[in-house]
């Protein structure tokens, strides 16, 4: 998912001037609820992207859906870090992992023609799923202190299929914008069947300076007020 420069901008502002310690500046920038029955891949996923200036350990991690519930969630695994600006994928596989390398392949060549540097993750367990009727995706750290959540209404119901856009990193909210070609880096699978900026990575460079920049005017505006 890249993240636009404004939505980065606004993100990290916020984030300077003193949001909570419970955040670990990772967000829910895309979600796929409707790709187990109408994608290649034959599996949902989400995407998760580190808007802080430094990486973030995900070690023990875990997703639970509508319920919200960190005892009921499921480990994060087959990633341990997010890297600043980095946009990870996470798809939906058993809990024994015993799928997770025909789901990373299926993955890749529906998206990438086969090829992509993404980190891809997985998750999976019993009662866990995103239903194309509405659901939600809530991200917990090892504490069991939530770190991101959304959720969204009913999902595409004839292709091309679009994922949810969440570029500007919004939390606690209910996404409704759909993926559209050329907009967030997102594009037109090669079956045409499927719209989505998955694990589309700012550029270190640029991303950056703007936090850097912003940090310094978040101590500004500490130092004003």
């Amino acid at each position: 998912m890249r993240t636009p420069i404004l939505g980065l901008a606004a993100a990290a502002l916020a984030l300077s001037l003193g949001t909570g310690p419970a955040s670990a500046n990772i967000r829910i920038t895309e979600v796929a609820p409707w790709s187990s029955g109408n994608s290649p891949v034959g599996a949902d996923w989400f995407e998760l992207t580190n808007f802080g200036a430094s990486a973030v350990s995900i070690t023990d991690w875990k997703m639970d859906d509508e319920s919200n519930n960190f005892a009921n969630g499921v480990l994060l695994r087959g990633v341990s870090s997010i890297a600043p600006g980095e946009s990870v994928i996470f798809i939906e596989s058993n809990a024994s992992g015993t799928n997770d390398a025909a789901r990373r392949t299926a993955f890749l060549n529906t998206w990438f023609g086969g090829a992509s540097s993404a980190q891809i993750g997985f998750y999976g367990g019993s009662g866990i799923g995103l239903g194309t009727g509405g659901d939600a995706v809530n991200i917990f750290n090892a504490s069991g202190v939530s770190q991101a959540s959304v959720s969204f209404g009913a999902s595409p119901s004839a292709a091309p299929f679009a994922t949810f856009d969440n570029a500007a990193g919004l939390n606690g909210v209910t996404l409704a914008t759909l993926s559209v070609v050329g907009v967030n880096g997102a594009f037109l699978t090669a079956s045409a069947s499927e719209i989505g900026s998955p694990a589309a990575i700012p550029e270190p460079g640029t991303y950056a300076m703007l936090v850097a920049g912003l940090a310094l005017l978040g101590v500004a505006a500490r130092r004003r007020a």
